[in-house]
């Protein structure tokens, strides 16, 4: 689950918890207002603060501890699960230099798809298959997870808005993740 995703799905569950909870607390002041009246209309001398049920303070009290248990919760293991799920990502969908067999030559024009498939790399051939402009802005980010997008400009020799299409482009088929930090994007 990315991490947009798991963030509207948690802020859903707070938002429900809150309705409820702000629903049962009214539902309880209103009948706490409705025997305040009755008893003083009849002022019957005995203590009606039995029959009436629940503080709706302590409903909303309970509201706010859960809705903080939820919300806080999730932002503890947030970071995470997203910092899980992004290296997974990065490792099952793009090549790792660490992981290439420097010492093998690449794969040579006339050479069978046999041969070629057997000598190199699963993960590097996702690169070879990408266009041109894809995997000059790809392999940045495979030898730098977190570039900035700036940085990417710079060593792809891309304009400001070619890479952000050529990234915008690679996140839509789930090549690469990019996460907004502050004026800028990172690319992992």
């Amino acid at each position: 689950m990315n991490r947009r995703r798991a963030d509207a799905v948690v802020g859903a569950l707070v938002a429900g918890t809150v309705l409820i909870g702000g629903a049962l607390s009214w539902q309880a002041y209103q009948r706490q207002q409705a025997f305040e009246q009755m008893g003083s209309m009849m002022d019957m001398g005995t203590s009606m603060g039995a029959v009436h049920g629940t503080n709706p303070l302590w409903y909303v009290l309970g509201t706010v501890l859960a809705a903080t248990v939820i919300g806080g919760g999730y932002l503890a293991v947030r970071d995470a699960l997203n910092g899980a799920d992004a290296s997974e990502r990065v490792q099952n969908r793009t090549a790792d230099p660490t992981d290439r067999e420097r010492s093998e030559p690449p794969a040579e024009v006339g050479q069978s798809e046999e041969t070629s498939t057997s000598t190199s790399h699963p993960r590097t051939r996702v690169l070879d298959l990408l266009p041109e402009d894809e995997r000059r802005v790809l392999e940045p980010v495979v030898s730098s997870p977190g570039i900035t997008q700036i940085e990417l400009r710079d060593r792809s020799d891309f304009s400001k808005s070619k890479v952000s299409q050529t990234v915008s482009a690679l996140e839509k088929r789930g090549l690469l993740y990019r996460e907004r930090q502050g004026r800028t994007n990172l690319s992992e």
